[in-house]
């Protein structure tokens, strides 16, 4: 009885509630709706790539629901922005109503052909508005996009099955056909200016005997899965120059991913990597900046190559979601070189090869709470489903370098034992993060006194300016201030930045500095 009761109450409430709203009564907007900003910047689009979607959040303060009687873009059908209010796509709405003391959501997307705008020199500012009623009740918010013109590289496409063009790779003078989405650069699109950005979609091959040259100051942009292939014969010839704004970087040679609104700027993995496949020869990279790729650079094979397979000079790599540096049975010269944050190794010397590295700064903050490998790895074999190869690890010598990162130890030497192979490397004058508490690394190989270490130090601060920010100059009070051999100094006598070294050098790509 008691719960009949109860019920009855209850129903009578919800009656008596209801009985006295004034449902669907919504008066017309007075003109005094509230924005969560006044001007929406859709920040940069290349010509013909979609934006992100931005959103506006428009208020009633009112004590009264409120209908507002048109809702539209400035420029109207021609407008190049899109609309969704309230769930509705357009770019004109009418009597969108909002409840007393309630807001809602305007969402904003573009996607601009520059070439349908007049008076551009490759770039143009995009504005229009959100216009909100009409007359005495008139409200706007700005919108503001920056568009760029761009040389876009993609694969063919068959209009008629939707198959996309791959690419057919010889190897060892085998044609073997692959199902990597992509094309061969024609001979008039060997050589990346700095007139214009570059976009790239699937992955971009330089042909056999043909060298791709990137000149100073050059942008190249990746897609998502898309990358360069530099082919059996062929050379990649990075030819960056020292800038004199560390900020614009005018100059330097970026590699990037194609999102360039500042939310992606440091996002890992958006795009695949510059792959040297085996057999690409003297390739050289001077003064770049690679980062938010999988594999910053995937570097395979000739690892008896005269000249180096890959020379590395002055250049940064950063935010790799798996490896800054990949390195397989392969000779890589590095001089210069930074790497930092990557989700496994920022420098992976695998299956053997030839590694030799002068003031180079191997950092890894990854954030991530889990991460498998250290920021220096080094093998000598390679495992298939069935099978494990080993071979040679001729040299692995690192000369006046910091190798550190937020875990420990920093450096794995994983060495398959065999006597028919060698398993050479040494560390000189080097600060290194290596602690050993729990006794997991034994042998020769991790005696830190013994004759592969000469005058190392350890576990000691690098004093990084922001090592999460990719920021890895060193301080003041650095461990590494002046413990570098003078004699590696001579053969990189200036830092990644252009400054002297001196009589004392400090380890790593950077002088100290004061901060």
């Amino acid at each position: 009885m008691k719960q009949v009761f109860y019920l009855i109450i209850c129903l009578s409430l919800i009656i008596t509630t209801n009985s006295c709203r004034k449902d669907l009564d919504f008066g017309p907007s007075s003109g005094n709706l509230e924005f969560s900003k006044d001007t929406v910047y859709l920040d940069t689009v290349f010509t013909n790539i979609g934006s992100s979607t931005y959103n506006l959040k428009v208020y009633n303060r009112s004590n009264n629901d409120i209908s507002i009687p048109s809702i539209r873009l400035a420029l109207g059908e021609a407008s190049e922005y899109r609309l969704n209010v309230d769930g509705m796509p357009g770019k004109a709405f009418e009597n969108v109503e909002i409840l007393a003391k309630d807001s809602m959501y305007v969402f904003i997307e573009t996607t601009i052909d520059i070439n349908n705008l007049p008076n551009t020199n490759g770039e143009f500012l995009y504005t229009d508005k959100i216009e909100f009623d009409s007359g005495a009740n008139f409200q706007s918010v700005e919108l503001v996009t920056l568009v760029k013109d761009a040389v876009f590289i993609y694969p063919d496409k068959d209009n008629t099955t939707g198959v996309v063009e791959t690419l057919t790779l010889n190897i060892g003078g085998e044609v073997v056909e692959t199902e990597i989405q992509g094309r061969y650069l024609e001979p008039a699109e060997l050589t990346f200016t700095n007139q214009k950005p570059y976009v790239v979609y699937g992955y971009a091959a330089v042909p056999n005997n043909q060298t791709l040259t990137v000149e100073a100051g050059a942008r190249v942009h990746f897609h998502a899965n898309s990358g360069l292939l530099v082919a059996e014969g062929a050379s990649l010839h990075v030819n960056g120059d020292l800038s004199s704004d560390q900020e614009l970087l005018e100059n330097e040679v970026i590699f990037e991913g194609d999102r360039l609104e500042p939310a992606f700027s440091d996002v890992p993995g958006q795009w695949g990597t510059i792959w040297l496949f085996d057999g690409s020869i003297n390739n050289i990279i001077n003064h770049a900046t690679i980062k938010n790729a999988a594999v910053g650079i995937l570097s395979e094979g000739n690892p008896d190559a005269i000249n180096n397979k890959l020379t590395l000079t002055n250049t940064q790599i950063y935010n790799s979601s798996n490896f800054g540096i990949l390195g397989r049975n392969t000779s890589i010269l590095g001089e210069n070189l930074v790497i930092n944050n990557a989700g496994q190794s920022s420098f992976a010397a695998t299956y053997g090869g030839k590694y030799n590295l002068t003031h180079c700064t191997i950092a890894n903050y990854w954030n991530n709470s889990f991460r498998q490998f250290p920021a220096l790895l080094i093998n000598n074999f390679f495992d298939t489903e069935d099978t494990r190869y080993i071979t040679d690890l001729t040299e692995a010598n690192f000369n006046n370098c910091i190798i550190y990162g937020n875990d420990n130890p920093e450096f794995i030497l994983d060495e398959i034992e065999d006597p028919a192979v060698v398993f050479n490397f040494k560390f000189t004058n080097c600060l290194l993060r290596f602690e050993d508490t729990n006794g997991n690394f034994t042998g020769e190989n991790y005696n830190l006194n013994g004759p592969h270490y000469e005058s190392n130090i350890f576990n000691q601060s690098p004093d990084f300016k922001e090592a999460n920010e990719n920021e890895l100059i060193i301080g003041n009070d650095s461990a590494a201030n002046g413990i570098g051999d003078p004699v590696f100094a001579g053969q990189v006598p200036n830092d990644i930045l252009g400054k002297p070294r001196t009589a004392s050098p400090d380890a790593g790509a950077y002088q100290h500095e004061d901060f």
